[in-house]
């Protein structure tokens, strides 16, 4: 991936250099030389500023409306736990629930005898991502008591093949975290000394030969401040795990360690030195880990927490894990989960930003205004430019737009200039592409031809902004900074399906990313995707 993306960057920065600069395919090579420092300090001055940042993409409990954004499971347990999920409302009334703009509580029943198993709380987040920087500031949480097994966890909706993130793990009276990932066939890890923890399993395959069921590829740490007594006594700390293409990294930062930029929203994962955990080396991580869900849950005994009873400290207080917990309500006092935050922060690998207006809704065609500028795009099947902004009208659907024309003054400018979309047969190419506009003006396409527009969105942006605006298949209207043209990330795709909830802030894909969704949509829905 980070090959994939350095030679992406080589591209854009050649072409956005000899864009700007006249040149074109009919020129003479003998003018390439004289282009060659300014491409060499670009790339460096990208390497060396924040080319790819982190930016918010979901404060969960910003609104104090936490509980809304998540599913509360009510089903038998999966792991054959001694357990009673409740739902969101009985959870409630029976006082096991508490929310607010800075904390929220998930407890466990630690008053009554629970013959039929003790309720608790299973939530799954009602989003999915697909890779991401999730930031836990978690203060208490339910692990180190007999009978236990809390979680925090990711996981894909088809299991295993679209993977599980065992972020916080643990039973019993366990001491300090144990990470896991799981997944179909063919993924296993690497250990290049390049996190603190030990790797007890490498083949994340829960199948894999030579490991017992469902063992996944694990990584420990004996840092006793990770988990159970040690982390509540300290009032917990951060947990913030990175997802990428080309690795899934856990960092824990106990309380009074937090990192300044973790603090302050300014994600810089490349300061908090050495991870926990980092799990890469022969595994696809694109494929192997996709749509994933957040989860939180406390269970009770089952398969691991109950397996291993007889062999701990605490079969000296019951015969059995199921009778213990049963039977000794007062022990699950202090089993909860206490959060303070939950975030996630995608990657911006161009400081594109959603500015859409979710309250325009319902319409099949998206009008944008963008400023112009004069240089030439061979990627796009219809263009147009001035130096002033231009309005440009399209459908938004499934099928390619019928070709439009219209004509805008810019808000900064006297003169005008119409745009044109390809025509029907021209957009669609084998593809079914849909058109976007960037700040020449020029008319993209993008591979979104299966959802429809919900929105329409009319933006102005000022000519002396150069900033670039096209409308996605939502009908939702994107920006670019100053300097950086839609036409200069072709692999930008799939802009409809990686939108967020309507209304919501988010950024596009960087290249690694989008080409991994592509690929991911392709597979899924039966294309031929990239490879």
């Amino acid at each position: 991936a980070g090959i994939t993306r350095f030679i992406w960057l080589v591209r854009l920065v050649v072409y956005k250099t000899l864009s700007f600069q006249g040149l074109t395919l009919s020129h003479s090579f003998k003018t390439l030389p004289m282009q060659l420092s300014t491409i060499i300090t670009s790339l460096v001055l990208m390497s060396t500023t924040g080319w790819c940042s982190y930016v918010l993409e979901d404060d969960y409990l910003k609104d104090g409306t936490f509980f809304d954004l998540f599913t509360f499971y009510t089903s038998s347990d999966p792991t054959n736990g001694f357990v009673e999920y409740q739902s969101q409302s009985a959870a409630s009334s029976a006082g096991l629930l508490s929310s607010s703009t800075t904390n929220v509580q998930m407890k466990v029943d630690s008053t009554n005898v629970t013959p039929s198993g003790r309720p608790s709380v299973r939530i799954t987040s009602n989003k999915s991502y697909n890779t991401g920087l999730f930031i836990a500031d978690i203060e208490h949480m339910p692990g180190g008591v007999c009978g236990t097994w809390p979680a925090f966890w990711l996981v894909g909706p088809n299991w295993p093949d679209e993977g599980e993130i065992d972020i916080i793990e643990g039973v019993n009276q366990q001491t300090s975290d144990e990470m896991t990932l799981h997944t179909g066939p063919g993924c296993t890890v690497t250990d290049n000394n390049d996190f603190s923890g030990s790797l007890v399993t490498d083949n994340c395959y829960v199948d894999a030969a030579g490991q017992s069921a469902n063992a996944g590829c694990q990584i420990t740490t004996s840092n006793t401040q990770t988990y159970g007594a040690g982390f509540n006594s300290n009032n917990g700390g951060v947990y913030a795990t990175e997802w990428t293409d080309s690795a899934i990294s856990i960092y824990f930062f106990p309380r009074g360690s937090i990192p300044s930029d973790i603090t302050s929203g300014s994600l810089d994962p490349s300061s908090w030195g050495t991870p926990l955990a980092s799990f890469h080396g022969g595994c696809d991580i694109a494929s192997n880990f996709t749509d994933m869900q957040i989860v939180f849950d406390t269970t009770f005994c089952g398969d691991w927490a109950g397996a291993v009873w007889s062999s701990g400290s605490c079969a000296s207080q019951a015969s059995t894990c199921n009778s213990f917990v049963e039977n000794n309500p007062s022990a699950f006092t202090g089993a909860y989960w206490s959060i303070n935050a939950l975030q996630v922060y995608s990657m911006s690998s161009n400081g594109w930003n959603d500015v859409a207006n979710s309250s325009t809704a319902g319409s099949t065609a998206s009008t944008a205004a963008v400023a112009a500028s004069t240089s030439s795009d061979a990627l796009s099947p219809a263009e147009t430019s001035s130096a002033s902004a231009i309005q440009t009208t399209f459908a938004i659907s499934s099928k390619a737009p019928v070709a439009t024309s219209t004509s805008a003054t810019s808000p900064s400018s006297s003169s005008s200039s119409t745009a044109t979309t390809a025509s029907s047969a021209e957009a669609q190419g084998g593809w079914g592409w849909t058109p976007w506009v960037d700040n020449s003006g020029r008319v993209e396409w993008d591979d979104d031809n299966d959802v429809a527009a919900t929105t329409t969105t009319t933006v102005t942006v000022p000519h002396h902004t150069q900033w670039a605006a096209f409308v996605d298949s939502d009908g939702e209207v994107e920006e670019g900074p100053d300097g950086v043209g839609a036409h200069s990330v072709p692999e930008a795709v799939q802009h409809s399906e990686l939108s967020s909830a309507e209304g919501k802030a988010r950024q596009e894909p960087g290249a690694a990313e989008a080409k991994r969704y592509l690929r991911h949509h392709h597979k899924r829905h039966g294309g031929a995707g990239l490879r």
